[in-house]
């Protein structure tokens, strides 16, 4: 176990735990924000935020880079792993990381918020992918011009319902109450849109389909009147979008912490659960409105309450009261590292990609490279897409040194194509310094969140690569020779995390071959493998696996 003691631990990264981070850190206090998947949590999944004080008009993922990049700037440090197990009883409190670590604090903040629930209808679990959805963002442009379901009446089913007519040429809303459960206001902007339609009383009886959804039995819990409706032939599938509520994430500390039965954990105004120097924030506390706004005041209050109870500690334990430096987080690249760039609103030049200041970011991490990557294009005119891929990575090129672009011609050269296994263009693939093909190849252009992966793939074969948990490179060494390939949209926030532990896992053995595709260039893969949504990974051309997954979910799938 590491000697180190944090003043703070905060576990978690979402709204709650990023503001935590930000009045800790401003504290001068030494804070450690540990995150198992995306940082920003459910709020990255938000498309449009009216709502919040001073923000007339954002999105989800941009607002939660921007308090990330606020915390970091105030010292906050930022690290991957899962905390599995606890033991808050002590003076000083002891957390076990998933990946071996093990973390030690005068202070634990709990704010692993709470995870989308499913309903339990039968055929949710089996379409989920191919028809149900719980991410509008990520997967919405999957059913353009066809009718999308929302089922839920509360905040975030009304505003992802207005979101989702962008895409769909009708949107019915299915609500088991007799209205909406949300303020007035957000309802009236879903029961006044001409392209929503509302029922409420009802509830999904079944749904089911031949590989898509095609067909769902709704069933009226007043009268017991049931409707069947079935997609166009036409269209061949509709969408369902489930919005019932969260269950809140905190088994692991169910022995230790007082919470109800349903799992939230009861606090006072000050956010102290019933252990000292133990607070719970956001979601998963009991209260009665869960917003973005009363998320980031409990980080904020808890934070206040934190210094004070470590500072009281040092001085009864005779401890100097010392306070960290504030400084931004440097070292390892990580996808939440590269997002800032990704997410820069500063516009470039005309004819140019990237915006200076983005340049500027992505020139610090290249700065690691210590080995040549050959990036190797292969361009056709009749294919445009060929050509913008072409100009992105000659811009990505001009960072660095030891990033090289080779553009070949289709056709010209026949034994590369087999070499990368050509299937499709766009198409790009990294090349070792050895010029050995490193299993690594991106099938469409990676802009958007897909930066943060391209980006970690040039990293990862250009340095000693991203740290890997105890255990993971062996079992990465033991995978048999493999293909997978990642379906990705560019406005997905969860799939370039999918994207980066597949092609780090190439990077360390070349039998497997990891491709990114951004699945809107390629609609004939979406409709053989019935896909729609992201992320999404095929295995060796049949296994299809839908939704974010980790390292170690993503190793015991390819070792089945």
């Amino acid at each position: 176990m590491s000697e180190h003691i944090y003043d703070l631990v905060v576990i978690g990264a979402g709204s709650a735990a990023l503001s935590a981070g930000i009045y800790a850190g401003r504290s001068m206090m030494d804070v450690l924000i540990i995150e198992k998947d995306k940082i920003g949590g459910q709020v990255t999944t938000t498309s449009s935020i009216v709502n919040y004080p001073g923000l007339r008009n954002g999105t989800g993922p941009a607002m939660m880079e921007e308090m990330r990049l606020q915390a970091a700037d105030f010292g906050a440090e930022f690290v991957a792993d899962e905390i599995v197990a606890v033991d808050l009883s002590g003076e000083v409190k002891e957390l076990k990381g998933k990946s071996g670590k093990r973390y030690q604090a005068r202070s634990v903040m709990i704010a692993t918020g709470a995870s989308p629930n499913k309903i339990g209808f039968p055929g949710e679990v089996e379409f989920t992918g191919r028809g149900i959805g719980y991410c509008s963002t990520c997967d919405g442009e999957f059913f353009t011009g066809l009718d999308i379901f929302v089922l839920g009446g509360g905040y975030a089913a009304a505003e992802e319902a207005v979101f989702l007519t962008r895409f769909g040429k009708k949107v019915h809303m299915i609500i088991r109450e007799p209205d909406f459960t949300c303020a007035e206001m957000t309802a009236n902007q879903a029961k006044n849109h001409p392209k929503i339609d509302i029922v409420y009383n009802t509830e999904v009886k079944e749904i089911s389909g031949d590989g898509l959804l095609q067909k769902a039995v709704f069933v009226n819990n007043q009268t017991g009147e049931e409707t069947v409706f079935e997609a166009d032939q036409s269209d061949g599938s509709f969408g369902m979008f489930v919005f019932a509520g969260n269950k809140p994430n905190t088994a692991i500390f169910k022995e230790q912490i007082d919470m109800t039965p349903q799992g939230f954990i009861p606090t006072n105004e000050n956010m102290e659960t019933n252990i000292p120097g133990v607070y719970a924030i956001g979601d998963l506390r009991v209260k009665e409105l869960r917003q973005i706004v009363t998320a980031v005041a409990d980080g904020a209050i808890a934070a206040t309450k934190a210094q004070q109870y470590v500072n009281e500690e040092k001085e009864r334990l005779g401890i100097p009261v010392t306070h960290k430096e504030i400084k931004t987080v440097n070292g390892e690249p990580t996808t939440s590292a590269t997002s800032a760039a990704a997410a820069s609103s500063e516009p470039a030049k005309k004819g140019e990609w990237f915006p200076a200041a983005m340049k500027e970011q992505l020139k610090g991490i290249f700065g690691k490279l210590t080995k040549v990557v050959t990036l190797k294009n292969i361009l056709d005119a009749s294919n445009p897409k060929t050509m913008e891929l072409s100009s992105f990575i000659d811009e990505i090129s001009t960072l660095s040194d030891k990033i090289v672009v080779k553009n070949i011609s289709r056709g010209d050269d026949g034994a590369l194509e087999s070499a990368m296994n050509l299937e499709r263009l766009p198409a790009t693939a990294l090349f070792n310094e050895a010029g050995e093909y490193t299993g690594i190849k991106f099938s469409g252009i990676p802009s958007g969140h897909e930066l943060n992966s391209f980006v970690l793939a040039i990293y990862n074969v250009g340095s000693e690569g991203q740290a890997l948990a105890e255990g993971q490179l062996e079992k990465i060494q033991d995978l048999p020779k493999t293909k997978v390939q990642i379906c990705v949209s560019l406005t997905c926030h969860y799939c370039p995390d999918v994207v980066a532990a597949c092609q780090r896992i190439a990077a360390a053995n070349h039998n497997i071959e990891a491709e990114m595709i951004d699945t809107a260039l390629f609609p004939e893969l979406k409709k053989e493998k019935k896909i729609m949504s992201v992320p999404a990974m095929i295995i060796n051309d049949q296994k299809v696996v839908f939704g974010a997954k980790n390292m170690d979910e993503i190793l015991a799938e390819l070792a089945n």
